[in-house]
């Protein structure tokens, strides 16, 4: 056990980021910190750790072994909750990364009710929109919004992602309605830097639109705030702006164009033979939530019953 206890202590290390972050979460001392890393890269008979007076980096064999590390101790977790509970119940502390607007308006507010559920669990919820390394960083699960080919990790589909054109009935007062693909050329059309082109599936194919307008920002964020002000039209998720739309807030525009990526909602973890039960009750928590018609759509039905790819009849 005591092996193991350095590897914990090595995990905590890379994942704290320093030796005196990890001994605070663990109450040792840094030097007690130091002095385990030291005895388990003695024992291995190589360096896992660079060290300076500021911050740590791993060696390329540190990165190895810490993969291999987060796993071992995620299979040994896994089997000590299940001898002590004669059941894999949920205990510890679960880190898990996820996207910045989503976190805030569909994790949050369900956190209560999970924690409720699962007295023994800890979460540690990172809000990022930084692509992040769950293996590198630390991190038990990632919830991604995206279109997913890594097969070094593992994905679980929550949900489905939609996508809307739509502009506020102010913006559109000013500068009236599109009524062909074509005509996005003369408007203002609001993304993020990482999301333009659009690429529009529509009664013709596939189309590709560039964005044109006076904000130029990273932010989700930022361009959701110019969409509700009146700047301009936006291609907006409906977990984001469904509230808008049922509000009246928001109007949906050509909505016979779809966003052509196969986007969904995904939960991503590390390639394990054994899933923590930590990590496998906040999932299936998530997919019985959300599931293939998420609440987030609702009254939003028609729409998303119209075809994309077939003119209206």
């Amino acid at each position: 056990m005591s092996n193991l206890t350095d590897m914990e202590i090595f995990a905590r290390v890379v994942s704290a980021g320093s030796m005196s972050a990890a001994g605070r979460e663990m109450n040792l001392s840094p030097a007690v910190v130091s002095k385990r890393i030291r005895r388990l890269e003695e024992k291995l008979g190589t360096r896992l750790l660079q060290r300076t007076t500021r911050q740590i980096a791993m060696t390329e064999a540190g990165q190895g072994f810490y993969e291999r590390v987060v796993a071992i101790i995620a299979s040994v977790e896994e089997a000590e909750s299940f001898v002590s509970r004669g059941s894999a119940r949920a205990r510890g502390s679960l880190k898990v990364a996820v996207p910045t607007s989503f976190g805030r308006l569909h994790i949050a507010p369900h956190l209560g009710n999970f924690l409720t559920a699962n007295p023994d669990l800890t979460v540690n919820l990172d809000l990022s929109d930084d692509f992040v390394d769950i293996v590198g960083d630390g991190y038990d699960l990632a919830i991604r919004i995206a279109e997913l080919s890594d097969s070094s990790l593992v994905a679980r589909k929550l949900s489905p992602v939609h996508r809307v054109l739509c502009a506020s009935p102010s913006y559109i007062a000013r500068y009236g309605m599109p009524e062909t693909i074509e005509d996005l050329s003369e408007h203002v059309t609001l993304a993020a830097t990482n999301q333009d082109p659009w690429r529009l599936a529509g009664p013709d194919g596939i189309e590709t639109v560039r964005t044109r307008a006076p904000v130029k920002t990273n932010s989700n964020e930022v361009i959701r705030e110019c969409l509700l002000a009146g700047v301009g039209i936006a291609l907006r998720s409906t977990w984001d702006v469904g509230p808008e739309l049922r509000e009246g807030k928001l109007q949906i525009l050509l909505p016979h164009y779809r966003a052509s990526r196969d986007v969904g909602l995904y939960a991503v973890y590390p390639s394990r033979q054994f899933l923590p039960a930590k990590v496998r009750v906040f999932i299936d928590f998530l997919a019985g939530l959300y599931g293939s018609e998420p609440y987030w759509d609702t009254g939003l039905e028609d729409w998303l019953r119209l075809p994309s790819r077939a003119k209206a009849g």
